[in-house]
């Protein structure tokens, strides 16, 4: 059987979500560990002013492609980016475009999707399951297509106890929505959406159902591969262990499973996971859970631990403030915690952006966080998983690493990046003295009342336990 790298020699891979997290990971992997690629098509839309190419060039010139720079400096050469807009009818791809498509992909690699947890009904579904059968249809056309690989999520069915790795019924049947959507305004959609999701927690989730099934509908003749990772982190160490902390507190017991997988790891698993169904060819298709909480498993209350230790350790030198966990299942407590370690700083620092003529920037990052904080315990069965970890395949994904390990090399990858950045202070003094003073007695009053009474729940919780 040939190896991943030999699989992916001379093939044409399409893929969309290019800019985003996952995506980009992906794209480094698949350059730096099978350099005999042929080609990367990337769909990219136009957005703030720059074209695709131009947006892609910003991607490639980031720190995640140092390492495939240095070893290999010719890589861009393999790059095509393609001007695509997903919620667009047809894709919005050129004729011309479309035809090189159509003749020359071999392998679809689709990663893109609205990760807004809170998204309105109606473009969580343009984008999740409208967009991802316009691929599919696209897909059918293609003359040398040999797998499309889709990412999904391992909590599209979280509304069940068990998850295998099938393709449940979606909670509704994609098509009539769609079409309902398209005479509904957008009152009457956001009216009905808490009845539609039901008991899943959001739309992501909601949608990400709806277009699994779409892909075992239309999809049906094609050979497809469906992975679900669970909550993605920072990487483990490809291309470099990396972290970057915002969140405090969470609402979550110590005891709750940590579901967490390393990016690399979820790419390693896509890469693999390709490749086996372009050698197999298997008759069905192939649906991977990709999570660590059965192989792996880490609780909250871990996390907790060892985010706290590893930075009392290891100070960030020039940090707003010291990464902390504060976890409580209490839900009065939990929102107590929520305005004061996360509501009072960001208002106070976005205020000070205001006033020195930037826009802000943690209100909207701290919204994003509360927004999917709601942590279940499900049993996620990875049976699949096992086949791409067999030889030839084990040195691109296995995965052995303690999360202690993980953890601690990421706050220290975390400590070198932060290096060149200013602190809050040095920003401050930018303001001149008054304001400085002003802003900075303010803030260090919330972080004393912040600290005092973080010691005296602390002191409080203990003698109760």
């Amino acid at each position: 059987m040939v190896s991943i790298p030999e699989y992916y020699e001379g093939k044409n891979v399409l893929l969309t979500g290019a800019t985003g997290f996952l995506g980009k990971v992906l794209l480094e992997k698949l350059l730096r560990s099978c350099p005999k690629v042929k080609s990367v098509y990337v769909l990219v839309r136009q957005k703030a002013g720059l074209t695709p190419q131009e947006r892609v060039e910003e991607v490639l010139s980031g720190k995640l492609f140092d390492r495939l720079r240095d070893e290999n400096p010719d890589f861009r050469e393999k790059i095509v980016a393609i001007n695509s807009e997903l919620t667009q009818p047809k894709l919005a791809l050129s004729e011309e475009d479309k035809e090189v498509i159509i003749d020359s992909t071999n392998i679809i690699f689709h990663c893109a999707a609205t990760v807004r947890f809170n998204e309105n009904l109606r473009d969580a579904v343009q984008l999740n399951v409208i967009a991802t059968r316009q691929l599919i249809l696209l897909a059918q056309q293609m003359k040398n297509l040999e797998v499309m690989h889709v990412v999904s999520t391992a909590y599209a069915y979280c509304n069940r106890k068990h998850i295998d790795e099938i393709v449940y019924p979606p909670p509704v049947d994609p098509k009539k929505l769609i079409d309902s959507l398209e005479w509904m305004d957008d009152g009457l959609v956001n009216d009905i959406t808490p009845k539609l999701i039901g008991d899943r927690p959001n739309t992501y989730i909601y949608t990400k159902a709806l277009a699994e099934y779409v892909v075992q509908q239309e999809g049906a003749k094609l050979n497809v591969a469906i992975i679900r990772p669970s909550i993605v982190g920072a990487s483990w160490k490809e291309p470099f262990p990396a972290g970057k902390g915002i969140l405090r507190t969470m609402r979550a017991s110590n005891n709750a499973l940590a579901d967490l997988v390393p990016v690399d790891v979820v790419v390693n698993t896509s890469l693999a996971a390709a490749w086996y169904s372009g050698v197999n060819r298997p008759r069905n298709i192939m649906v991977y859970n990709c999570t660590t909480g059965s192989t792996n498993p880490f609780h909250w209350g871990e996390v907790e631990y060892h985010v706290i230790s590893t930075f009392k350790r290891n100070p960030l030198e020039q940090a707003f403030r010291r990464p902390n966990v504060n976890l409580t299942s209490n839900h009065l407590l939990y929102h107590y915690w929520i305005a004061v370690s996360h509501k009072a700083p960001a208002f106070l620092y976005d205020t000070y952006l205001r006033m020195t003529g930037r826009s802000p920037r943690l209100r909207n990052i701290r919204y994003g966080f509360n927004t999917i904080l709601v942590i279940l315990i499900w049993r996620i069965f990875i049976a699949r998983v096992g086949l791409c970890f067999k030889e030839p395949s084990r040195a691109c994904i296995a995965f052995s690493a303690t999360w202690r390990q993980i953890l601690c090399t990421g706050f220290e990858a975390l400590e070198r990046a932060t290096g060149p950045q200013d602190s809050l202070t040095e920003q401050l003094g930018l303001m001149g003295p008054s304001y400085s003073t002003a802003c900075q007695d303010i803030i260090a009053a919330i972080m004393i009342i912040s600290t005092v009474t973080n010691s005296a729940y602390t002191a409080i919780y203990s003698l109760k336990s």
